[in-house]
């Protein structure tokens, strides 16, 4: 119940600040990482895609520490597959598989005091979403006032990137905080967002592939 009390309560304060995981200044993480066994590595995934009329450029894969890299790894969990485990610190996200394994995806996460944990579910998903920042945010960005009503439509530019994941409570309510692509593959393995969980583009669409939305589909956030 502590656990799950803590939860809301961070599902309360996104209403008021979270909702637009936009970008903030990076924080490397000085967390020691856990090394598991690696079954398989993508390093080859980054290429540039043709996706839903958008070009995906390629990232520069080489520049990003190859632990960040989509890859197949040995994990020992109790949580069923299909689960989505993010581990803050060592930034890194697991969707569980079966045999003891899982695919293990860099992340970004929340940067100090907008950091997040507990149990949810992916009640939907969504190709190329429309960013809608909140109002606490455009007070503070008077730039991005102009999509908290009409949304920043699709795009190579939007903060949400080529896919999103929303994650809702036990209750059925947004927590308003996502999993999400980013164009800005250089804030994978830092803390740099205002509470949600961003993947380089490709690897939020490997991710989305996995993933179908129901309260089945667990996503676990460790702290």
């Amino acid at each position: 119940m502590r656990t799950r009390n803590a939860f809301f309560l961070c599902s309360l304060l996104a209403s008021v600040a979270l909702a637009g995981c936009s970008t903030a200044p990076v924080t490397a993480s000085n967390t020691p990482i856990q090394h598991v066994a690696t079954n398989q590595i993508f390093s080859d995934g980054y290429g540039p895609v043709e996706d839903h009329g958008y070009a995906l450029p390629a990232i520069p894969i080489n520049r990003v520490d190859p632990r960040f890299h989509r890859q197949i790894v040995d994990y020992a969990t109790n949580e069923p597959v299909g689960t989505v485990v993010v581990n803050t610190p060592n930034r890194f996200l697991y969707y569980v598989l079966p045999g003891g394994k899982a695919v293990r995806y860099g992340i970004g996460v929340g940067k100090q005091g907008f950091a997040w944990q507990g149990r949810a579910y992916v009640a939907w998903k969504q190709e190329w979403p429309t960013w809608h920042p909140p109002k606490e945010m455009a007070q503070r960005r008077p730039d991005v006032a102009q999509y908290v009503e009409a949304g920043m439509g699709p795009g190579l530019r939007n903060p949400l990137g080529a896919r999103a994941l929303y994650l809702f409570n036990d209750e059925g309510k947004d927590t308003l905080f996502r999993l999400h692509g980013t164009p800005e593959w250089n804030s994978i393995g830092t803390a740099a967002s205002s509470g949600c969980i961003r993947l380089m583009n490709q690897d939020i669409i490997d991710l989305y592939s996995r993933v179908r939305p129901g309260k089945n589909t667990l996503v676990v956030v460790q702290q």
